[in-house]
C-alpha cells in the first residue's frame, strides 16, 4: 500500500505544478458559478421550493457543482487521456510489466489528482460564492465529514467509470469519441446543469439511479443535509455498490484486455 500512497502523492504534486492553468480553472469555475447562481434565482424566484430546495440551499447547490466539476473529473479527462494515449501508442506494455497493479496505480493518481482539485480549484469559488449570496453552509463538522466521505466514494465511482472508458481504446485504438461522449452524459446525469430531482417523470427516476449521481447530486445532498441517519447509511451504500460494480468491470475488461494484448503480440 506504501507504493500506491507514494503515487497519490506524486499525482497531487504532478497537478499543483500547474499553477497557471489552476489560477485559470479557479476563474473559470467562479465564473459560470455566477451565471449558473443568477440562472437559478431567476428560476426559484418563480417556483420558490424547486426540486425541494430552497433558495440558498440551490445556490450551494451551484457553488458544490463548481467545486466538485473537476473533482469528480465530470467532464472526463484526467488519467483517461492519458492511459488511452499510451495503449494507443503502445506505451501500456511498459505499464504491464510493472511490478504494480494497473487498476490501483491509476486509482492512486487520480485519487491524488482529486485532492488536488478539491483544495485547489474547489475551494476559492466556494469561498467566494458564500461572500456574494446566501448560501446553506453546514456548522456541524460532523456533516463537513460526512459530505468529504460522500465525496471520496464519489471520485472512485468516476475513477471506475472512466477507466473503463479508457480500456475501450484496447479495441477501439482511439478512444477520444467514447471520452467525449462519457463526458457529455456525466454532466447531464450528475445533476451538474440541474438538479437531479428537477428531471421530470421516469427520466428523473432512472437518472437518480444511474452512476452519475454519486458524483455531485449525492455529495450535494450529504452537504446540504437532505441525507441524515439511515438515508445517509444508504447513500453511502448506494455510492459504494456503484464503485464496486464499475471496478469489478473495470478489472474484467483488464483481464481480456491483457489477453488481447498478448494474443497481438503487444
Amino acid at each position: 500500500m506504501r507504493l500506491y500512497a507514494v503515487v497519490a502523492a506524486g499525482g497531487f504534486r504532478r497537478y499543483a505544478t500547474y499553477r497557471v492553468a489552476t489560477f485559470a480553472g479557479v476563474f473559470t469555475n467562479t465564473v459560470f458559478g455566477f451565471i449558473l447562481a443568477y440562472t437559478y434565482i431567476a428560476l426559484w424566484d418563480e417556483r420558490p421550493r424547486l426540486g425541494g430546495y430552497d433558495l440558498p440551499q440551490a445556490l450551494s447547490y451551484v457553488w458544490l457543482g463548481q467545486a466538485l466539476l473537476m473533482t469528480c473529473a465530470m467532464m472526463g479527462g484526467g488519467f483517461s487521456d492519458e492511459l488511452i494515449e499510451r495503449i494507443r501508442t503502445g506505451d501500456i506494455a511498459v505499464d504491464l510489466y510493472r511490478p504494480a497493479d494497473l487498476q490501483l496505480w491509476w486509482l492512486a493518481g487520480d485519487l491524488g489528482r482529486a485532492a488536488f482539485h478539491l483544495l485547489g480549484r474547489g475551494i476559492v469559488p466556494m469561498v467566494v460564492g458564500s461572500f456574494a449570496f446566501d448560501l446553506a453552509i453546514p456548522s456541524n463538522p460532523l456533516v463537513w465529514l460526512a459530505f468529504l466521505f460522500s465525496v471520496a466514494l464519489g471520485v472512485v465511482v468516476s475513477f471506475a467509470f472512466r477507466y473503463l472508458v479508457a480500456l475501450s481504446a484496447f479495441w477501439l485504438m482511439d478512444g477520444a469519441g467514447v471520452a467525449q461522449i462519457a463526458g457529455l452524459a456525466a454532466l447531464f446525469f450528475s445533476g451538474m446543469l440541474l438538479p437531479l430531482t428537477l428531471f421530470p417523470g421516469v427520466l428523473g427516476e432512472v437518472a437518480r439511479v444511474l452512476p452519475w449521481s454519486s458524483m455531485l447530486q449525492v455529495p450535494a445532498d450529504v452537504f446540504l443535509g437532505k441525507r441524515t441517519g439511515w438515508d445517509l447509511v444508504g447513500a453511502y451504500a448506494f455510492q459504494a455498490g456503484w464503485a464496486v460494480v464499475l471496478l469489478a468491470a473495470g478489472r474484467a475488461l483488464q483481464v481480456a484486455a491483457t489477453r488481447r494484448v498478448v494474443v497481438q503480440g503487444g
